[in-house]
């Protein structure tokens, strides 16, 4: 059997085994434009119940509208029995559309040499305004914790989680980003939430520095920020954040 095929029988399995299907299909709507997202309710879900929200951004090899592929990275780790039955969130997995992205950044270089050029104060892509209006459209129609509200994401994602903060200040109570970047002019914007932020240090995708050194802007500007780097460690170490055994419980234990 070819490894490739291989490879895809076992990812087949694995997503089938955890039933991804309780993270409900859902669009949301806005002047005519679709932002396909996927919905995790708590077990024992209770609409009279307040409920913190964690919203994950996929990176850039998930986009598209088939409202599934958002799902390959991180969907499992909220489907654990341990954390459905201790760690009771609404969870939501939104997909960005193809060929854009969840902030304006432009890339020079090839794999190995590249060169990331991120904005200070861009104008935001439609599927970042699409993204704010998510977020208000499950503040209205949710029972949410407003002071427990997470956000994270690997990749294209983990610069969108610093984008929407930055657009956001005083929104999330924790975020995630992993193997992002931003610039680190913005720093003194991101001060409100809680930080932890990853990246493998092999990684030719997204090179280190592109966290690293907005870690370093952070840490200047007061922002409660810890940074776990992973050695040898290439673009996928999204990967080594999931197994991270006190990543939901941080997570969690922060609040506005």
């Amino acid at each position: 059997m070819p490894l490739a095929l291989g490879f895809l029988i076992l990812f087949c399995f694995s997503m089938n085994a955890q039933d991804l299907s309780v993270y409900q299909k859902k669009h949301f709507v806005k002047d005519g434009d679709s932002l396909p997202y996927r919905l995790l309710l708590p077990k024992d879900y209770n609409p009279k119940q307040k409920y913190p929200l964690i919203l994950f951004l996929h990176g850039s090899g998930e986009r598209g509208n088939n409202n599934e592929s958002q799902l390959v990275h991180g969907s499992g780790l909220f489907l654990k029995k341990e954390v459905r039955e201790r760690q009771k969130a609404i969870v939501v997995f939104p997909q960005c559309a193809a060929k854009s992205s969840w902030a304006k950044i432009d890339v020079r270089g090839d794999f190995g040499n590249r060169e990331f050029i991120f904005y200070e104060n861009a104008k935001p892509t439609k599927d970042m305004l699409l993204l704010e209006g998510l977020i208000k459209y499950l503040k209205k129609n949710y029972k949410l914790d407003k002071n427990r509200l997470y956000i994270g994401g690997l990749s294209m994602g983990g610069m969108g989680t610093f984008e929407l903060v930055r657009r956001n200040p005083k929104m999330f109570a924790a975020a995630f980003p992993i193997c992002g970047g931003a610039n680190p002019n913005i720093s003194n914007k991101l001060s409100k939430p809680h930080w932890w932020v990853f990246h493998g240090d092999a990684d030719e995708v997204v090179p280190e520095n592109c966290s690293g050194d907005m870690v370093k802007a952070m840490e200047q500007s007061g922002v409660n920020v810890k940074y776990t780097v992973y050695p040898g460690v290439g673009h996928n170490s999204w990967d080594n954040t999931f197994e991270e055994p006190e990543l939901l419980t941080w997570l969690f234990s922060k609040s506005k």
